[in-house]
């Protein structure tokens, strides 16, 4: 089970592309309101009705967190306190973190990134605590993934397929999009 959390502001095309790839290659995804309502709207106004509120998701059947970025979506992922606990505990016992474009933010607050490399929208760099920030569109890291941005969510998505399943079935999805990296 992959969580994408969903904050008021979120960058639609990341929380989109990511949901739409990790589901075409069979990965049970569900998207989690931490709001307090299924109705999220994106920083671009893009309304999406989110599958579960945080305080139902079971975190125990989760081994992929997702944090889309955008703003203020991304510091409101990071406001939540709920949610950074749950991130600690992910880091704590080696389980897969992922975020990209301005959500690694909530990584480098938390303490998670310190050691690590990572990558991240620019102009939040500052915001990677403790982290060796590479240019680079994803970034693979022990058990954190991150990438830049709106431009790069297909390569993220893939990448976040590679991890969970094979190489295998993110090129197959990535054909069947008529993608290439």
């Amino acid at each position: 089970m992959v969580y994408v959390h969903l904050a008021d502001g979120f960058e639609e095309i990341e929380a989109l592309t990511i949901i739409d790839l990790l589901r075409r290659a069979a990965i049970e995804t569900e998207t989690v309101s931490i709001t307090g309502q299924l109705p999220v709207v994106g920083a671009h106004g893009v309304k999406v009705i989110a599958d579960i509120l945080f305080e139902d998701a079971v975190y125990a059947n989760c081994e992929l967190i997702v944090l889309p970025g955008g703003m203020p979506g991304s510091t409101n992922l990071a406001a939540h306190e709920g949610l950074c606990e749950k991130i600690l505990s992910f880091n704590n016992q080696g389980k897969r973190l992922a975020a990209i474009c301005a959500a690694p933010l909530v990584l480098g607050r938390t303490g998670v990134l310190k050691g690590k490399k990572a990558t991240c929208y620019p102009s939040f760099e500052e915001e990677l605590d403790g982290a060796e920030v590479v240019d680079a569109p994803v970034v693979v890291d022990q058990n954190v993934i991150t990438s830049r941005g709106p431009g790069t969510a297909m390569a993220f998505a893939l990448r976040l397929i590679e991890e969970l399943k094979r190489k295998e079935a993110a090129t197959a999805v990535a054909g069947g999009l008529l993608y290439t990296p």
